[in-house]
């Protein structure tokens, strides 16, 4: 075995975001994933950067897989989807709930006829519920699951997490639903249903929040770059700018008062302790950031690194792609693609040592595997030109 999941097969029927994301990972771990578009493709084709049907945006969340074109509209587009479902392991779709069962490819239709299949369905709330019928996106999820009423700053506008939290939160958790599934199949030889949504993962990655609301300490609010269940923690200003300084726990924070030349905070009974550091958060927090406040960024990281104080600058995402340790990790990959040229687009932050992940295949041209993908999958050359002339492929 060269990778995890090598000869698995995946039928995407996913678009833009959670659902490519998912499938991406698992094209990583060496599925062979089978990309199916509209006859215009997935929207994430025409994101900035395009190049005629082809955008950076959609190889960051395409890598390494097949593409084929398949019209769903059409009868002998979604019969051309059927027999492609014999083929393959997994099928994952992100549509609204709803939209497979008109095209006849419901999990309860598919599975009646290939009960080995697993099917990953990812949507904005999930298939049950009384949400279940709309549709969601990412800005709308982190709404509903609270995440943007604890994100920014006290007495501001609500803001939304910087990156798309719950579509990536959903895609990870199809993959992790996926996984299980396999393994669940390996010892029953059934497969079975994935069901996950965007304000699942919001909701799932609350962790904190839900804690203390749960424990009776009120409702959560947005603390900037605070913690809620430790202090100090947080975004620090020095006299040129700020720094992160994680202060988690007893001992850090002893060796932080050291650090900054005040020994005798760690012995004051307004700090003596997490509880009461937080309860007392804005006073401590103003009183280390007066000391700071008189020398550089760059004295302050030497000066808690040398002290074991988890710490670190704020990158922008140019300082992050440069980073010595970000490269050293291989989160950065360098690849050709036919249309885009050389490109570089993230690496996996998944390191197997027996099975290591391969990220860095381009994503496919718009239907560059149609025929090649239908003929494995028993389709003739008459059909497979037949179903050209329809314009039910592509």
């Amino acid at each position: 075995m060269t990778h995890a999941l090598d000869g698995i097969r995946v039928l995407d029927l996913t678009q833009v975001m959670a659902g490519p994301f998912c499938a991406m990972l698992l094209c990583d771990m060496g599925a062979d994933v089978i990309k199916v578009e509209s006859p215009t493709g997935d929207s994430t084709r025409r994101m900035p950067g395009a190049v005629g049907t082809d955008s950076p945006s959609f190889n960051a969340v395409n890598r390494g897989k097949r593409g084929v074109v398949v019209d769903l509209k059409q009868q002998a587009g979604q019969d051309t989807v059927r027999r492609l479902v014999g083929s393959v392991d997994v099928l994952v779709e992100n549509y609204r709930p709803g939209v497979m069962g008109r095209l006849g490819l419901s999990y309860e239709e598919l599975a009646s006829r290939h009960p080995a299949l697993v099917y990953a369905s990812i949507s904005g709330y999930g298939r049950t519920g009384p949400s279940a019928g709309k549709g969601g996106f990412d800005l709308v999820a982190q709404g509903v699951s609270g995440l943007m009423s604890v994100t920014g700053e006290a007495g501001r506008p609500p803001v939304k997490v910087g990156v798309p939290i719950t579509d990536l939160g959903a895609g990870l958790f199809a993959v992790i639903g996926i996984l299980s599934a396999l393994l669940a199949r390996a010892r029953t030889g059934r497969g079975q249903l994935v069901d996950t949504s965007l304000v699942d993962a919001g909701v799932a990655l609350s962790v904190w929040e839900a804690t203390q609301y749960f424990s009776g300490r009120g409702v959560p609010e947005p603390l900037g770059s605070a913690h809620r269940m430790n202090a100090p923690y947080q975004a620090m200003r020095c006299a040129d700018g700020y720094v992160t300084v994680g202060a988690a726990n007893d001992k850090i924070f002893r060796k932080l008062c050291d650090a900054l030349g005040h020994s005798e905070w760690a012995g004051d009974p307004d700090y003596r302790d997490d509880a009461h550091r937080i309860r007392n958060r804005v006073a401590l927090v103003g009183r280390i950031e007066a000391v700071m406040a008189s020398r550089s960024r760059a004295h302050w990281l030497t000066v808690f690194d040398t002290h074991d104080i988890p710490c670190g600058p704020i990158n922008d995402y140019a300082e992050v792609m440069a980073d010595a340790h970000v490269r050293a990790r291989e989160l950065v990959v360098e690849t050709d693609h036919p249309t885009l040229g050389h490109i570089q687009t993230l690496g996996t932050p998944l390191k197997l040592s027996e099975t290591p992940l391969t990220p860095g295949r381009p994503a496919p041209l718009l239907g560059q595997h149609t025929d090649e993908v239908l003929s494995q999958a028993g389709f003739s050359a008459d059909e497979i030109a037949e179903l050209r002339r329809l314009g039910a492929v592509g």
